[in-house]
């Protein structure tokens, strides 16, 4: 759910639910138990350190900006991106042939495979290259990196080591996105500015 949302359907959830009984940290989230026994569970996509009141502390840090790096990449095609909030202060997004059809069987077919793994190998190192220069220069203060596309493909770009410090900062679940283009980039975060948000009502129990 987008934070700028969170507060109105809170108040939605009480009006239907009853006033709030509790509010409490569980495991890093906020337990919100009603009078009927729903149970909302929120879950921050950045860090965030409590206050009282609890409720009003997580809302607040929910909505606040917060600096973040993107990766997509996708066979033939990669994005990167730094965002401060929703603003998307620096990117780029490049293509690499890798060839999609099969050849035929035989000395053909193991050709046409080593071609195809080389010219992955060269994404990853393109992807890879292009996370350096555009990532890092602009990294101070990035607090999480949200990967998307081919996980795999993904996993090889960030294991360069010139990656090591931003790899460690990457969340999970991978953003859902097609194609990796400057569209789908500017959308991600619609995905990692969400709170994630779990519901458990009387009936579900």
């Amino acid at each position: 759910m987008a934070p700028e949302r969170l507060g109105r359907w809170l108040d939605g959830v009480a009006a239907r639910h009853g006033a709030f009984t509790r509010v409490e940290l569980a495991d890093g989230a906020l337990r919100i138990t009603c009078p009927d026994t729903t149970e909302v569970t929120l879950r921050a996509p950045f860090d965030w350190r409590p206050g009282p009141p609890l409720l009003a502390s997580f809302t607040a840090a929910a909505r606040r900006p917060h600096r973040a790096a993107v990766l997509l990449v996708r066979r033939g095609r990669w994005a990167v991106g730094v965002f401060a909030g929703v603003d998307l202060v620096v990117s780029k997004v490049d293509t690499r042939l890798v060839q999609g059809r099969t050849a035929a069987g035989g000395w053909s077919q193991q050709r046409f495979a080593r071609r195809r793994a080389a010219q992955t190998d060269a994404v990853v190192a393109a992807a890879a290259q292009t996370a350096v220069r555009v990532l890092l220069p602009h990294g101070g203060g990035v607090e999480a990196l949200f990967p998307g596309g081919d996980r795999g493909l993904v996993d090889a770009v960030l294991a360069d080591p010139r990656l090591r410090a931003l790899a460690a900062l990457r969340r999970e679940p991978a953003l859902e996105v097609g194609e990796p283009t400057k569209a789908a980039l500017q959308a991600t975060p619609q995905q990692f500015r969400a709170v994630r948000v779990h519901v458990v009502e009387p009936a579900d129990r």
